[in-house]
């Protein structure tokens, strides 16, 4: 036991030697004793800060390297290269000595520590001389606090949740008081109903005390009555709650976790133990989207808000893309150019798109290529389909690059942008990820541009989907519940937005099937797996559906005059895999710590 606590003093000490490209200075000597934080306000909001700093999100840790991106492990994407991790384990490695590429265990229960702290200590604490000041900073920092620790949550669960050699749903352990040397820490695991229901009292608390975003108020009528009650005043509160707090924790982003952590629970995975229904998941993702009116309120530009142009040069650190509903700070730089580009642009053409994800964009009057409407041409196979697959998937002969280089990925390439041409750098595939790019960056190492980036955590257009699926499920398509929009109206607003004038006559063929549920879930997922494509989610949204893992990887070999189409990578999950292990050090440790069947 007291090696644990070691290690959570450890991982502090750690934090603190790492760049952070996000809020906060971690605690320079978190080896200080804890009591030090009813003295010094500062160190309060340093043990936050390592708890920040621990976040989940790649970037965070100023890593922004293409490589730790789990869609190569899915049907989406392959990786080219041969030691990547995640390859490892879609192809027969993955065991719980060998998952360390989406093991997260140590950093989500050591950021959970830190939390914990900062709830013990932070009313003991002064912040500022005057009380209602005082009271203010104490609700925002424990309302981060418990916003955190949700979100915290939320990832054991998506990662460690499971089924017992006994068919019983477990999560994780439940801690919500720091832990010492003497902390018991051979605890069995908490069911995942019950590890639910603690999160959704967190995000309950984090609402409750955080504003639902940080903005300087106008004046002092618009600084809550709680507040102004106590005595506190404008310049108060906007220092405490105003603009300069924008990237912090938030009513909204509390709100947002609990959504994700819903859709999670209420799916086929865990719907049978979890104690949340369908009803609850489109409750909780509505809550959100109530805020910005529904499907009126989707980001006319929410599917590029990564763009060159969506993005911007001269960046401000208190507002956000309207698709962007959580982000990290922006920095200039061209790291995932340099990672994800063709070797012609100077980039190690690192993600390399599936054909089965090519085929699953549909054409662009909306119609899926399998349809006779929608007038697939095999012979010209990238013409008239739906914008959002030049937008995210570089093909034979797109152009990209500063100086709209045209990319050849055919056999017949002149250079290594060619299928297979170079080990390492050319695609695997026929086709390169251009989503996350921008044309105006550019890694040449004798005339590097750096341009504007920032690492998204959370979009709106997820929460829509999320509020579909789980709407579609609870009522039916057309159904809207308590609310003021269904399934239907979500990907209609959706897929008008990508498809623009392809179904400026109506959406025909969305027309048609939604008054089918089964279908319309078919759609409603299909549409999740394009918005969010090379962002992370089908790794986890397969295996939340408890859909087949093993779907061949395929690509295309073009010769000039025709595409031959190719198996790429096979996938070896076994059943049991929908649900990921335990590190197998702690089971072995802790003998109150069950295992996940099959590991």
């Amino acid at each position: 036991m007291k090696n644990i606590a070691k290690y959570i003093v450890i991982a502090s000490f750690v934090a603190s030697a790492w760049s952070c490209d996000d809020l906060f200075e971690p605690a320079i000597e978190n080896i200080m004793d804890e009591s030090k934080m009813d003295t010094d306000p500062r160190y309060v909001d340093q043990i936050l800060g390592s708890a920040y700093i621990l976040m989940p999100y790649p970037g965070v840790t100023g890593d922004n390297n293409s490589d730790n991106r789990n869609d190569v492990a899915t049907d989406d994407a392959v990786s080219n290269n041969i030691n990547n991790a995640y390859l490892t384990m879609a192809t027969g490695g993955w065991t719980s000595r060998t998952g360390k590429s989406v093991d997260n265990w140590r950093d989500r229960n050591a950021s959970i520590q830190f939390v914990n702290l900062v709830l013990k200590h932070v009313d003991n604490t002064v912040f500022a001389n005057d009380e209602s000041t005082n009271t203010m900073f104490r609700d925002r920092l424990k309302g981060e606090a418990y916003g955190l620790r949700a979100l915290n949550m939320y990832f054991l669960l998506q990662n460690y949740g499971g089924l017992n050699s006994s068919g019983e749903l477990l999560g994780v352990q439940i801690w919500t008081e720091p832990y010492t040397a003497e902390t018991d820490m051979n605890v069995a695991r908490s069911t995942f109903a019950q590890c639910m229901e603690q999160l959704l009292e967190d995000v309950k608390n984090a609402s409750e005390l955080l504003p639902y975003e940080y903005a300087d108020a106008g004046s002092v009528n618009d600084v809550p009555a709680k507040y102004t009650a106590i005595g506190a005043t404008l310049d108060g509160y906007n220092r405490v709650f105003g603009a300069s707090s924008f990237l912090r924790m938030s009513g909204r982003i509390a709100q947002a976790v609990g959504a994700q952590a819903a859709l999670l629970a209420a799916s086929p995975a865990f719907s049978n133990g979890s104690g949340v229904t369908w009803e609850t998941a489109a409750n909780q993702a509505a809550a959100v989207l109530d805020h910005i009116g529904g499907p009126s309120g989707l980001a006319k530009n929410g599917h590029i808000w990564y763009a060159d142009s969506e993005v911007g040069n001269t960046p401000t650190e208190t507002v956000s893309h309207a698709e962007v509903l959580w982000r990290s700070r922006h920095g200039e730089n061209s790291d995932i150019e340099k990672e994800c580009f063709p070797p012609s642009l100077y980039g190690k053409g690192r993600i390399n798109p599936t054909q089965n994800l090519v085929d699953a964009f549909p054409m662009a009057n909306g119609y899926p290529i399998t349809e006779a409407a929608g007038h697939y041409d095999p012979a010209n196979p990238y013409a008239n389909r739906d914008p959002r697959l030049d937008l995210y998937i570089v093909t034979n002969g797109s152009k990209l690059g500063i100086n709209n280089s045209v990319i050849n990925t055919g056999v017949d390439a002149g250079n290594n942008d060619g299928i297979n041409k170079e080990a390492g750098y050319s695609t695997r595939t026929g086709y390169y990820m251009r989503k996350l790019l921008r044309n105006d960056a550019s890694p040449n190492p004798t005339s590097t541009v750096n341009k504007n980036h920032f690492t998204t955590y959370i979009r709106y257009t997820e929460i829509f989907l999320d509020y579909a699926e789980a709407a579609n499920e609870a009522w039916g398509p057309t159904k809207s519940g308590s609310h003021g929009y269904s399934a239907y109206d979500v990907i209609k607003a959706i897929r008008a937005r990508a498809l623009g004038d392809g179904v400026k006559d109506g959406d025909a063929y969305l027309e048609s099937i939604k008054n089918d549920q089964v279908k319309m879930r078919e759609l409603i997922r299909n549409e999740r797996r394009l918005e969010l494509c090379f962002e992370g989610a089908r790794f986890w949204d397969l295996r939340r559906w408890n859909a087949d893992l093993n779907a061949t990887a395929k690509g295309v070999s073009f010769n000039g005059t025709a595409f031959n189409y190719i198996d790429v990578e096979n996938r070896d999950y076994k059943d049991y895999m929908i649900y990921g292990p335990l590190p197998y050090d702690d089971v072995l440790k802790f003998s109150n710590i069950e295992q996940n069947k099959g590991w």
